[in-house]
């Protein structure tokens, strides 16, 4: 462990990117992440999740607010940043002329203390490539190759962006696990990701951006515990959803059927399973089909992108209102 295992290596406070004719991508954000920690950033397509890591990176200024990355700007100090930062871009660019052993060479001629590369490429799958092409690659195998040049340097903090696009389904769990092999060794990690089952999987903290702002951060399970959890079933033979005991009483906040299969919302899962469950033993009945379980990172994602997006509306409006 190079330093202190709780040090923020990241700190992001009131961040702002203005494009020029004043779009404003990123607008205001703050958070931290810690050392040996995978913080996931997650959104819709222009919710600002590379603008914002490109700003992480130093790869531009910020129009407003600050960032730090291992206690320095990335962007005025660049020279203390990079040697400690691994980057891996959605699109590598490589010659592609140059064969994977050629290209991670090249690599490893600029980057500070570079490991072996031919062991990095063995890390990411791609032993048996050596001598292939770029351009015979895979679009798989070429993302394997970009993780591999942002580990060359044995980095501090690494910026995946969209890490496993393109890798089939036994790639992106073998990219999984190097992730979490770099965390335990106290690597820190910062992605950003469309597969919400990915940032689920791996992430230790995670913020949700919308339209430029953090619509929702904390740990996966924090995030999804602001969604209500849901129990399905298929009623029973003679029964009506008016048979059941009183929606509110069970805990219930929502629900739907269609036909004879219901869905139930509820942000008391214990209590309103084992009440419905104790309804269903002393009617003498059969749930079939139940299925009882809390909401998934995917729903809370589509849930709070559904609020922010109806907060933005609500807020629109008022401002027309007022003016008028």
């Amino acid at each position: 462990m190079k330093a202190n295992e709780h040090e923020h290596v990241i700190e992001v406070t009131d961040l702002r990117r203005v494009y020029g004719g004043g779009f404003e991508a990123v607008r205001g954000i703050g958070f931290s992440v810690r050392r040996g920690e995978i913080f996931a950033l997650l959104g819709t397509n222009g919710a600002g999740k590379t603008s914002t890591v490109e700003l992480l990176e130093g790869l531009a200024a910020p129009a407003g607010g600050q960032v730090r990355v291992l206690g320095h700007d990335p962007y005025t100090e660049r020279a203390a940043v990079r040697p400690r930062t691994g980057v891996m871009l959605q699109e590598g660019g490589f010659p592609s002329e140059l064969t994977v052993a050629e290209t991670a060479r090249m690599w490893a001629g600029c980057v500070s203390g570079a490991r072996p590369p031919r062991e990095v490429l063995a890390l990411v799958g791609l032993a048996r490539k050596t001598d292939v092409r770029v351009k015979q690659l895979s679009g798989g195998e070429r993302r394997r190759l970009d993780l591999a040049l942002a580990l060359l340097g044995d980095p501090e903090v690494v910026f995946l962006d969209e890490p496993t696009t393109g890798l089939d389904a036994e790639g992106r769990r073998d990219t999984w696990e190097l992730v979490r092999a770099l965390r335990d060794g106290g690597t820190t990690v910062l992605l950003t990701t469309h597969y919400l089952e990915e940032a689920e999987a791996l992430a230790d903290r995670l913020a949700i951006l919308h339209e430029g702002r953090i619509a929702a951060t904390g740990t996966p399970a924090e995030v999804t515990a602001s969604q209500p959890s849901r129990i399905c079933f298929e009623l029973p033979e003679g029964h009506h959803l008016g048979d059941l005991p009183p929606l509110p009483e069970l805990g219930v906040c929502g629900h739907e059927v269609q036909g004879r299969y219901v869905r139930l919302r509820t942000r008391e899962l214990q209590r309103a399973a084992t009440r419905l469950l104790a309804w269903a033993e002393e009617a003498g009945v059969e749930l079939r089909r139940l299925d009882v379980r809390s909401a998934s990172l995917e729903e809370a994602f589509l849930g709070i992108a559904r609020e922010a997006a109806a907060g933005t509306a609500s807020a629109s409006a008022d401002v027309k209102e007022y003016a008028a």
